[in-house]
Order: structure tokens, then sequence, then C-alpha cells
């Protein structure tokens, strides 16, 4: 699904992004509700990027990406936690492209998005390659998640992926 957000563009800098678990719901300018087998999943598009609300029998999982005022955590390369009975990790990387580069990509992922029935992205008012994209799925018993964040005005794509699965225990 794909759609123009009704706010200004407040995460304008790549850098200014920040990561956060267990947060309560924020204030969401689009939200796709997704069954993945016994797990209930929201995507969130935020006016300040994306949260995403994963609900299953093993308990419940909040991760979000935004500029968070007064956080003091920003956006990490990579973490690996265990949430109760689960596993998460999440991962990030900071793509920059030139113009051209850019414009392109910025298509390719909004397609790709837009055509998934998993899949919600927004696009800023002021330009078609500022946005926030994001794509679920389950897949051998884990959820998984990918975001897209494209800052136009630098030339930077901040892509990140998740996972989240039961902690497996080993064997006696």
């Amino acid at each position: 699904m794909l759609t123009t957000l009704k706010t200004a563009y407040t995460d304008t800098r790549a850098c200014d992004l920040a990561w956060a678990l267990g947060r309560e719901p924020q204030p969401a300018l689009a939200v796709l509700d997704l069954e993945l087998a016994a797990a209930h999943v929201q995507l969130r598009l935020l006016g300040a990027s994306h949260q995403v609300l994963l609900e299953e029998e093993h308990g419940t999982c909040s991760e979000t990406v935004a500029c968070i005022p007064g956080s003091s955590t920003p956006l990490p390369l990579g973490v690996a936690k265990r949430i109760g009975d689960w596993e998460y990790e999440f991962a990030a990387h900071v793509e920059t492209l030139s113009h051209g580069s850019f414009a392109g990509r910025a298509q390719e992922l909004l397609a790709l998005v837009a055509e998934h029935p998993h899949g919600l992205a927004g696009t800023f008012p002021g330009s078609p390659h500022a946005f926030t994209a994001m794509l679920a799925q389950r897949e051998d018993g884990q959820v998984r998640w990918r975001t897209w964040h494209a800052y136009p005005q630098e030339g930077r794509l901040v892509a990140t992926r998740t996972r989240v699965g039961v902690r497996m225990t080993a064997a006696l």
C-alpha cells in the first residue's frame, strides 16, 4: 500500500534517527494491520519515521525508529537482545547515493513495497523521493520486517532489518 502522508517532513537528516524498543504506540499517519500466521503485526508510519508493533502468544514487541525527542539512543548498526521468550535482532545500514542513483532506487523500493500485500509506504510532501517504506513477513516461525527511510536532500537511504523469533532452548 502506498500513501501520501499529510504532514511536514520532520526527520530531515539520516543522523537524526534513533532506535527504541518497548515504546507505547506513537501517533501514526498510516497503519497496516497484518495477520502473519499466529502473529499480529502492525506497521505504523509516523511523521518522524516508523514503528512496528508485534503481538503473539509469546508476548509483545514494539520497535520504533524515528526522530525521538530526548532520546539518547542513536540508530545502532546492530542489536541482539532477548525479550522474554524471543530473540530480537536489528541491523541498520546507511547508503549514500548520487542524485540520479537515489531517484532510481527510490522508485524501485516504492514499487516493490506498494505492490506487496504486506507492505506499507508513505511519501512526504515536497519530494516524491522523501519516503518511509516497510515490508513484513513470517518465515520459519520468525517475524521479519525491513524498512527504508529516504533523505533525498542528503542522498542518503537508511535501511533496517529486524528478526523476532522464539528463543531456542538447548536439548539436554
